[in-house]
């Protein structure tokens, strides 16, 4: 098993800006190079977060097809098949008990609870692909951000934003596969993920997923443009 993902599925369209996190263009500037650190790209781990429906999965499923050398780390949940998935693709199945024996013997990387389902980050996995130069990807939510953060201080977190709330709202009731108290959940959820933005590195507005793909790119490669700051549009 590999990785983590927090399936996002919901597309997104248009143009993207990006910031430091936090207030002033200074201290974001500050914040960012004290982040981006030199040195080969590939064992800098890269953390996509975000609200839930923002269009994660998408933007990953862009930069894995334009950039197949970019590695994404799949996660393990408890959650139930969707229509379509399958096992070891999307995600790593897994019932209470084996996501409870992962936890115990410390071979997540990171986990966390989200719409009554858990969700994680198997170790190794990241770590063999971090030793080889890969560059590597995870896409998790902020529970699991948080916690990279605290064992893997060196990693570069990157917040995707959507342009607007309502457009964020609009995007998770759009999908119409989950019934209206999950919906609710997401929704609440995302007001406090939202909340969470200058905890980041910088942060990526996903109006457009191929611009976005661009900046995260330009990242791993630690290219002159990975380290401007401020909020502006692409």
């Amino acid at each position: 098993m590999s990785g983590t993902t927090r399936q996002g599925g919901s597309p997104a369209s248009g143009k993207a800006a990006e910031s430091g996190s936090g207030g002033s263009t200074s201290s974001a500037a500050g914040r960012e190079r004290a982040r981006v650190l030199p040195g080969p790209a590939g064992r800098r781990l890269t953390v996509l977060s975000g609200p839930s429906g923002v269009g994660k999965s998408t933007v990953v499923a862009e930069l894995r097809r334009a950039h197949p050398e970019v590695w994404l780390s799949v996660s393990v949940t408890t959650r139930k098949p969707r229509p379509g998935e399958t096992h070891g693709v999307e995600y790593f199945f897994a019932d209470d008990e084996e996501f409870d024996r992962l936890v115990a013997s410390g071979e997540l990387l990171e986990w966390a609870e989200f719409a009554g389902n858990r969700y994680g980050t198997p170790r190794g996995p990241v770590l063999e692909k971090l030793a080889a130069g890969v560059p590597a990807v995870l896409e998790i939510d902020l529970q699991g951000a948080r916690q990279v953060r605290a064992t893997m201080p060196e990693a570069l977190l990157v917040f995707l934003a959507p342009p607007t709330w309502e457009e964020l709202e609009k995007r998770l009731r759009g999908r119409g596969t989950e019934p209206e108290d999950v919906i609710e959940r997401r929704l609440a959820a995302g007001r406090v993920e939202m909340a969470a933005e200058r905890e980041f590195d910088l942060t990526l507005v996903n109006t457009s997923v191929q611009d976005v793909c661009h900046r995260l790119i330009a990242l791993m490669a630690d290219a002159p443009e990975a380290s401007r700051p401020g909020r502006s549009p692409s």
